[in-house]
C-alpha cells in the first residue's frame, strides 16, 4: 500500500506518505527524506507513515516566529494525526525528530501507543555537542579523522554557494561522524529534500538545546525503544544515556554495534527485527 497526499495548515503545505501495511508508525520529519532510510522488509510488517514538519516545508507566505514555535509544531502533528485519522499507533522520531515525538507524545498521549527514539542524545545543548567532539577525537579511527578533515574543508564553500541549504551540506559533509561506513556518500540522500532554515535554526539551535529528553522520560509511562549506534559521532557517546539504566523499566535501550547514525539503513535486518518484535510484543 502506498498512498500521497497533502494537509494543508495556514499557509503550509505539509506532505505525507503511507507505506506498507500493519501496525501504524508515525515518522515525524521530512516525508522526501525519511522514506529512503527504512527496508522494503520493514514495510511487509509495519505501515510506515512519514509526515512533513515546517521545517521541511516551503512556505507559501511570508514566516512569522510564531509559525514555528515547539508548541506550534506539536499542533501541526496533531492536525496531521486528525486528518489521518490516526489512533493507537507508534511515533518514531529520528536524531532532532526525536525531540519532536517525544514532546508530541508527552502532549498528545491519548493514541500513542508506544515511541521509538533513534540516535539521538538526550539534549542538543553545547556542552553535550562538546562531548560528542571529544567522543570523535579520543576514539575515531585515523582513516576516519582524514575522511572527515577533508569533507569538512568543503563545507564553507558549500555554503556560500547555497546558504539555503546549508543544513543538508552539513549533514553530507559530516558523513565521516555519521557512518560506519565512513566512505559513504550522503549528497544523493538529500535530493530534494526542503530545509526551511529559519524553522531547522530554531528547532536545533534553540528548543532542543533546552529539551533534555532524559528528564522528559523520567514521568513518562508509555513504553519507549532507543536505538543508538555505537559509531554515531553525530550524537554520541551512547554513555550519555547511561543514567537511564535500571531506572526507566519501559525504556528498551538497543546499541547497534555496526551503526553510526542510521541504523535502520545501516543494519537493517538487524534493526528491523528488534523493532517489530517489540512493536509487537505486547500484542500476542
Amino acid at each position: 500500500m502506498s498512498n500521497d497526499g497533502i494537509v494543508e495548515l495556514d499557509g503550509f503545505k505539509l506532505a505525507y506518505s503511507i507505506e506498507g501495511n500493519g501496525e501504524p508508525v508515525l515518522v515525524v520529519g521530512s516525508k522526501v527524506y525519511y522514506p529512503q532510510l527504512f527496508s522494503k522488509q520493514l514495510r511487509k510488517q509495519l505501515k510506515l507513515i512519514f509526515i512533513d514538519h515546517k521545517g521541511h516545508v516551503k512556505p507559501s507566505r511570508d514566516l512569522k516566529p510564531e509559525d514555528y514555535t515547539l508548541d506550534r509544531i506539536l499542533e501541526d502533528i496533531e492536525m496531521m494525526r486528525e486528518k489521518l485519522c490516526l489512533e493507537d499507533f507508534v511515533i518514531l522520531g529520528h536524531s532532532g525528530n526525536a525531540f519532536l515525538a517525544l514532546e508530541y507524545a508527552k502532549k498528545y498521549p491519548s493514541y500513542v501507543r508506544k515511541v521509538v527514539l533513534l540516535n539521538s542524545a538526550p539534549t542538543n545543548s553545547q556542552e553535550r555537542q562538546e562531548q560528542s567532539i571529544s567522543f570523535f577525537n579520543q576514539t575515531a579511527s585515523p582513516e576516519r579523522k582524514s575522511k572527515f578533515e577533508k569533507d569538512i574543508a568543503l563545507l564553507a564553500n558549500d555554503m556560500e554557494k547555497e546558504p539555503e541549504k546549508r543544513f543538508a551540506h552539513m549533514c553530507i559533509r559530516m558523513g565521516a561522524h555519521s557512518f560506519y561506513d565512513s566512505t559513504l556518500d550522503a549528497t544523493p540522500m538529500w535530493n530534494g529534500v526542503y530545509t526551511n532554515m529559519p524553522v531547522i535554526d530554531y528547532l536545533w539551535g534553540e528548543v532542543f538545546g533546552k529539551l533534555n529528553m532524559i528528564e522528559s522520560l523520567t514521568n513518562f509511562e508509555k513504553p519507549v525503544f532507543l536505538g543508538l549506534g555505537k559509531y554515531d559521532y553525530l550524537v554520541g557517546p551512547s554513555s550519555l544515556w547511561d543514567s537511564i539504566e535500571g531506572k526507566l523499566s519501559n525504556v528498551t535501550k538497543v546499541i547497534f554495534e555496526r551503526s553510526g547514525h542510521n541504523p535502520m539503513l545501516e543494519e537493517p535486518d538487524l534493526f528491523d527485527s528488534h523493532l517489530i518484535k517489540w512493536i509487537q510484543e505486547d500484542r500476542r
